[in-house]
């Protein structure tokens, strides 16, 4: 959502990258702990529980009407930087997920390679092949093509509410991996109040040693995800678990709608896709509310984090309902449409 000449950056939560040269304007990112200890499980869901948001409230307070006065864009433009050879379901997931829950618009910048079969997963998409990887670039002409990438995606960055960086970005040199840029260059992100960041447990362990100095603490999750999100300067992280837990540095809130016990890939992906449309939502709601609101939460970065958590764990559920263990990530993708009705009818 634009800000200002400040943008929203959703970092996905595996394989998150951005070019290695530069990054580009007000361009940040994303991560995620584990909450629970099987040795202290009472306490643990006791704390979990006082900390538990009414996340169906959430999500009906600012999914926004359908209106027939209302022009496109104004449900959500949505952008995603990813996509290589190697990977492109990633940023295929992130991006029809935002399609699936609403936006109007989802766009896909990515390496010249990816472009075509993403185009064939979906025509509903707007795929810009803009991005170059490492095979593609003699080190004499890095810096001058950096520049010319950057630029072109600058050009689009006004359009967007929402920029999710990093889904199937990889380990190209030339493109380097956002999460270890962050965790190496806090700088990026601190203080930058408009950024979420959600990475799996390994990138988690990583960010809390370098912030922290410490181990990740699974008894008091919620104390150190507070804590970190404040160290590094107010962005909220969302950490994903058995419960998630989201946090901007001044407060905590848990989601624990029950999902799928089926770990398929891709799940990280549907979820910024999810996050970046209610993002834009919420903040269209707090500013429309004037202050107003009736929710406690007021941060529509925390809002849009909650109601992207829960209804993808309610579309997961659905999903496991109908597929069982076949249940894949474009099963997930289908059940996101019906999970956001029946909390928030749309007639």
């Amino acid at each position: 959502m634009r800000d200002g000449m400040n943008y929203r950056i959703l970092l996905d939560s595996a394989k998150s990258c951005i070019l290695a040269s530069s990054v580009p304007r007000r361009q940040q990112f994303l991560i995620r702990c584990v909450g629970g200890s099987i040795d202290h499980r009472h306490r643990d869901m006791q704390a979990l529980r006082s900390l538990e948001v009414d996340s169906q409230t959430v999500i009906r307070a600012i999914t926004p009407a359908l209106d027939p006065t209302r022009h496109k864009g104004q449900a959500g433009n949505i952008a995603v930087i990813g996509g290589c050879r190697e990977y492109t379901g990633a940023p295929y997931f992130a991006a029809i997920s935002a399609l699936k829950i609403g936006a109007d618009l989802s766009h896909v910048f990515c390496t010249k390679d990816a472009a075509p079969v993403i185009k064939s997963y979906s025509p509903e998409l707007i795929v810009h092949p803009v991005l170059e990887e490492s095979y593609n670039v003699g080190e004499e002409h890095k810096s001058s093509i950096a520049s010319k990438v950057l630029a072109e995606v600058d050009k689009w960055l006004e359009r967007f509410d929402c920029l999710v960086v990093g889904p199937g970005l990889g380990r190209d040199p030339f493109l380097l991996d956002g999460l270890f840029l962050v965790t190496n260059n806090l700088e990026l992100v601190s203080g930058y109040a408009l950024a979420v960041l959600t990475p799996n447990v390994n990138e988690y362990k990583r960010l809390v040693q370098k912030v922290l100095s410490s181990e990740v603490n699974d008894i008091d999750a919620p104390q150190q995800l507070l804590s970190l999100a404040k160290q590094i300067g107010g962005v909220t992280i969302l950490s994903k678990g058995n419960s998630d837990l989201i946090s901007d540095g001044d407060t905590v809130k848990s989601v624990s709608v029950y999902g799928s016990p089926r770990r398929c890939g891709g799940q990280g992906d549907i979820l910024s896709g999810s996050v970046a449309v209610f993002l834009s939502w919420a903040r269209q709601h707090i500013l429309a509310a004037d202050s107003n609101s009736n929710l406690s939460c007021k941060n529509p970065i925390v809002l849009g984090c909650i109601a992207g958590s829960a209804i993808l764990r309610k579309a997961a559920s659905l999903a496991f309902s109908n597929k069982k263990r076949s249940t894949v990530t474009g099963d997930i993708i289908e059940c996101l449409g019906r999970s956001l009705e029946d909390i928030s009818p749309a007639c």
